[in-house]
């Protein structure tokens, strides 16, 4: 059976020219005290012979092992094989491999995944944190990718600010009684978005939060939203937290025979892959999820090159907040004029 024969190696070079093995590496590297003749010969031979540094030779040499870690709080959910891609991208466009850990929605298991990467040698970590994370055990540069509101954060999406595109949506729409539809109370971000969409409401709009965490502990996982009773109030408008939970809205109040956006309209976060492609689209609030990556790989990169190894830091960035931008398609219309005036008679 044919083998590979391996690349190579420093041994190779240096007997073929007949130099130590140090000088090789010191030439190779830029260190140590080599003329500049003698690196530019064992450099062009490197090149003749296809050498290719090792990196775990280079992780010996440097004590830096080229590879980032990427905490996740939950792979299942599809926003976050889309933000790990654009790590990974970023990472690799920065010369670093990337090692991805998910806690499955459990806060002691993130801890453990911090550990986990940090026993592998990661020079620093990307973090999207559950809340209550402890990343004091990371004695690695850290960049955190939350929201503004989050002490630590490196970069994120401006969720205010798109909590307040989507409530100027709305009010342009002729909307005036919103529910907005978030899972879980303790979430940063969503208190962030909710934030948002509260603040940019025009005077004389009325809004209510129904938090499906808090529903489902009482009633059972899955459960009616009780949407369609909502209509009945006079909400016109449901603008949900994230994508998912705009599905799950859709769905109910399809189900129940109420026509988007004809008698109502729903609005999302994140713009997941699905999103333009429901039936109707849905109208959400897009993360330049590219850009954030780019500014919290790089602002760790600098961090890792000039902080001493094995030293824990939280990482800042020279912009802290990006932009979010309102996407509109065809889940959102303007508000129904008998739902506004049944509103009107019940004021």
């Amino acid at each position: 059976m044919a083998t590979s024969r391996p690349g190579p190696n420093l041994s190779r070079i240096a007997t073929s020219l007949g130099v130590s093995v140090a000088t090789v590496s010191n030439a190779l590297s830029g260190k140590g005290r080599v003329s500049g003749q003698l690196v530019e010969r064992i450099r062009e031979h490197a090149a003749e012979l296809g050498y290719v540094p090792s990196p775990a030779g280079r992780a010996l040499r440097t004590g830096r092992s080229g590879v980032l870690g990427l905490v996740l709080p939950d792979i299942a959910n599809p926003l976050f094989p889309k933000i790990a891609q654009a790590i990974e991208f970023a990472s690799a466009a920065a010369g670093y491999g990337v090692l991805i850990a998910d806690s499955r929605g459990d806060v002691a298991a993130q801890t453990e995944a911090i550990n986990r990467l940090v026993e592998r040698g990661v020079d620093g970590m990307v973090i999207i944190p559950r809340r209550g994370t402890s990343i004091s055990s990371a004695v690695c540069p850290v960049a955190i990718i939350d929201t503004p509101s989050t002490p630590g954060n490196t970069v994120s999406a401006d969720h205010w600010q798109g909590g307040l595109e989507i409530a100027g949506h709305l009010a342009g729409l002729g909307h005036r009684r919103v529910l907005i539809i978030g899972n879980n109370q303790e979430s940063n971000v969503q208190n962030d978005r909710a934030g948002g969409i509260r603040s940019g409401m025009s005077p004389g709009m009325h809004s209510e939060t129904l938090w499906i965490a808090r529903l489902e502990q009482k009633n059972g996982s899955g459960c009616p939203l009780g949407l369609a009773e909502k209509v009945g109030q006079g909400f016109t408008a449901f603008a949900a937290l994230s994508d998912l939970q705009a599905l799950r809205a859709l769905t109910e109040l399809q189900q129940a025979g109420i026509n988007i956006p004809t008698d109502v309209s729903v609005t999302g976060f994140d713009d997941l892959i699905w999103s333009p492609v429901v039936t109707p689209s849905l109208t959400t609030v897009r993360m330049d999820m590219d850009r954030i990556a780019k500014i919290a790989v790089s602002a760790l990169v600098d961090t890792i090159k000039t902080s001493s190894m094995r030293e824990g830091v939280l990482v800042t960035a020279k912009i802290e907040r990006v932009a979010m931008q309102l996407i509109v398609r065809q889940s959102s219309g303007l508000a129904n004029l008998a739902q506004k005036t049944s509103d009107m008679e019940n004021m």
